[in-house]
C-alpha cells in the first residue's frame, strides 16, 4: 500500500467545539461545517460535535439537506441562503435557517410569502454579500409587514484575523444599530471575534476554523489557544537519493544543492492535495525530526532534505498535524490552513482515529 494517509480525529473536533462554546459565554455556538466539514467530513464532523453545540452552519442547501437526511435534527444556517423558489421551498421543508442578504431574495420572499427562520444579513464593510443598513431596515420592516419577521441580524468581519484591524469595531456599531432598532437578536463573531473580541460574542457565535485545530491568528499558535489537531496528513519516503553540490533537484531546476546530501522522496503530491506551489523550505518533519521541502512538488511525489536525518525508506514523512503545524505550511505557501484542509482529494487514505 502506498501509504498516503489523512487522519481525521473527531475527538479533537469534540475538544475545539467544548473550547468554542467556552469562549461563547452564553451565546448560541453554530458550528461552521461547510465545505466537506473543513476536508474534514460533514457529517464526521457534525456528528463529532453534536452535544458540543448549538447548530450547525454550512454554505449552500444542498449540505444541509445531507446533514437533516443523515438525521441531525438541530438547527442549521444556511449562509448563502437559497438561489431560487425551488430552494426557498426546499428550506422551508427541512426546516432551515436561511440567510438572507440580496434584495431579490427579499423580493421572492414578498412574492411567496410563507413560515421561515430569517436571518437578515448586513453589509458593514466587508463588500460582499449583506444589504447596506438602511436597506436591511427597510426589508425588515417589508417582511415584517408580510408576516415573516426575521428571527435574527447578521454581519461577517473582514479583518478580526488582522494585527492592525481597524474596521472591526466600526462594522460591529453598525451591527448592533441595526438589531437594537428592530429589536432582534444579533450575530456577528466568526473564530477570530470569538477569541478577540468578547464584546463582538452577541446571541449567536458561528466559529469555524479554530473547530478544526487551526488558529486563525498569525501572531498565536493553535496549541497556545488550547485547540487540538484534528487533520494529520502523512505519507511514506520511497526512495533515497545521495546528492552532489551542484546537483539540482525536481522540475525546473530550481533547487541547487550547495553540500553533500540525501534527498528523500515522498509518495505524495498536488494529486493527492499537496500545495503544488509549497516553496522549498516548507517544514515537514520525518519520525518527528523537522526538515523542509526541496524542488517543486510534482503530481505524485515531493522531494525534502534528509541531509542530517536518520531516516530509511518505507519511513512517515508528516506533511502537517503533530509535529508540523499546518499553519506554518500554510504560511510558508503563502495561503490559509482552510484552502489545505478543502483541496485534499480523494487519492489518499482517510483513517478516522
Amino acid at each position: 500500500m502506498r501509504g498516503t494517509r489523512i487522519e481525521i480525529r473527531p475527538g479533537a473536533l469534540r475538544h475545539n467545539a467544548s473550547r468554542a462554546t467556552a469562549l461563547a459565554q452564553g451565546a448560541q455556538v453554530f458550528a461552521m461545517v461547510k465545505a466537506n466539514g473543513y476536508g474534514h467530513g460533514l457529517v464526521l464532523a457534525a456528528d463529532a460535535m453534536a452535544g458540543e453545540v448549538d447548530g450547525f452552519g454550512v454554505a449552500v442547501l444542498e449540505e444541509a439537506r445531507v446533514l437533516r437526511e443523515h438525521g441531525v435534527s438541530a438547527p442549521i444556517l444556511v449562509a448563502e441562503g437559497f438561489f431560487d423558489r425551488d430552494e426557498l421551498e426546499q428550506a422551508r421543508a427541512l426546516s432551515l435557517e436561511v440567510v438572507v442578504h440580496s434584495a431579490w431574495q427579499v423580493a421572492l420572499l414578498l412574492e411567496h410569502p410563507g413560515p421561515l427562520r430569517i436571518w437578515l444579513k448586513l453589509n458593514t464593510g466587508m463588500n460582499r454579500l449583506g444589504l447596506r443598513p438602511d436597506m436591511a431596515l427597510e426589508a425588515a420592516q417589508q417582511l415584517i409587514a408580510a408576516g415573516m419577521t426575521p428571527v435574527g441580524v447578521m454581519t461577517h468581519f473582514a479583518c478580526a484575523d488582522d494585527a492592525e484591524d481597524g474596521r472591526t469595531e466600526s462594522q460591529l456599531r453598525q451591527a448592533v444599530q441595526v438589531a437594537d432598532a428592530l429589536g432582534l437578536p444579533l450575530s456577528t463573531a466568526n473564530s477570530a471575534a470569538l477569541i478577540r473580541y468578547p464584546h463582538a460574542r452577541a446571541q449567536r457565535v458561528r466559529p469555524g476554523i479554530m473547530l478544526y485545530g487551526s488558529s486563525p491568528f498569525d501572531w498565536q499558535s493553535a496549541a497556545q489557544l488550547a485547540l487540538r489537531v484534528s487533520h494529520r496528513f502523512t505519507a511514506r519516503l520511497i526512495a533515497i537519493n545521495q546528492i552532489q553540490p551542484g546537483d539540482t533537484v525536481g522540475y525546473g531546476a530550481t533547487w541547487t544543492a550547495e553540500r553533500p546530501g540525501r534527498i528523500g522522496v515522498v509518495a505524495a503530491g498536488y494529486g493527492d492535495g499537496y500545495p503544488r506551489h509549497a516553496p522549498s523550505g516548507t517544514p515537514v518533519a520525518v519520525n518527528g525530526q523537522p526538515t523542509v521541502l526541496v524542488g517543486r512538488v510534482s503530481m505524485d511525489m515531493l522531494t525534502i532534505d534528509l541531509t542530517g536525518i536518520q531516516a530509511d525508506i518505507g519511513d512517515e514523512v508528516e506533511l502537517w498535524g503533530d509535529a508540523v503545524d499546518v499553519d506554518k505550511v500554510a504560511r510558508a505557501c503563502g495561503t490559509i490552513s482552510y484552502e489545505l484542509f478543502c483541496q485534499i482529494t480523494g487519492r489518499p487514505e482517510c483513517v478516522i482515529v
